[in-house]
């Protein structure tokens, strides 16, 4: 369940790449490049801090094609996509939670601490949309609207707690889903945010 739930948030994360790649008017390389490191930027960026080599996606090259394949045809279906903004924001949560568990896993399999499990879960989660933001040269999405960054710690943090408790792999699993895409559903329709913090004082 989990690699096709994963198949088809790296196609969703790799349409939302395209389509802000398209917001900047890149060329057709542009949008190709957006939608891979969207899509499988975290999970690189994971593997490299992790020491976990190869990479992941090396290892897998139909998810490139997938990638690829998804940011190229979201340039023909662009006219369309705002019908299907609900359907996206569902994919993106239940993508951001997978991403979120699949990193908690892979630096349990390799037995580094919790907090380097938790981050390594947070990595994996949010870093292909902070990347993809940099990139295009704006303030990343996941810092600056609903909750979204704080999900992927709940799920992490609530992964870790039902594991030490001893909660069976694939009950453990399926109580951070459910928690943690409602979580972050509710986050999107209540518009829960963090506190922000605003500074303009200049030093000089």
């Amino acid at each position: 369940m989990m690699t096709s739930i994963y198949l088809v948030a790296i196609a969703a994360e790799a349409m939302s790449g395209a389509l802000a790649a398209g917001r900047r008017n890149m060329d057709i390389f542009g949008v190709a490049v957006i939608a891979f490191v969207t899509a499988l930027g975290g999970g690189t960026l994971r593997d490299l801090v992790l020491g976990r080599f190869p990479v992941g996606w090396t290892q897998h090259p139909e998810y490139v094609y997938l990638v690829i394949s998804a940011g190229l045809l979201t340039t023909l279906l662009a006219p369309m996509m705002h019908r299907l903004k609900h359907l996206f924001l569902v994919l993106d949560a239940l993508g951001l939670v997978a991403f979120s568990l699949i990193g908690c896993n892979v630096a349990l399999t390799l037995h580094y601490p919790p907090v380097v499990v938790v981050m390594a879960g947070m990595i994996t989660g949010i870093f292909g949309g902070i990347l993809r933001d940099v990139l295009c040269n704006q303030v990343p999405v996941v810092f600056r609207r609903e909750l979204y960054a704080s999900v992927s710690l709940a799920v992490c943090l609530l992964f870790l707690a039902l594991r030490t408790a001893g909660a069976p792999p694939d009950l453990n699993t399926t109580l951070c889903f459910a928690g943690g895409l409602a979580l972050r559903l509710l986050a999107i329709h209540r518009g829960w945010q963090l506190p922000t913090f605003s500074y303009r004082q200049r030093w000089e």
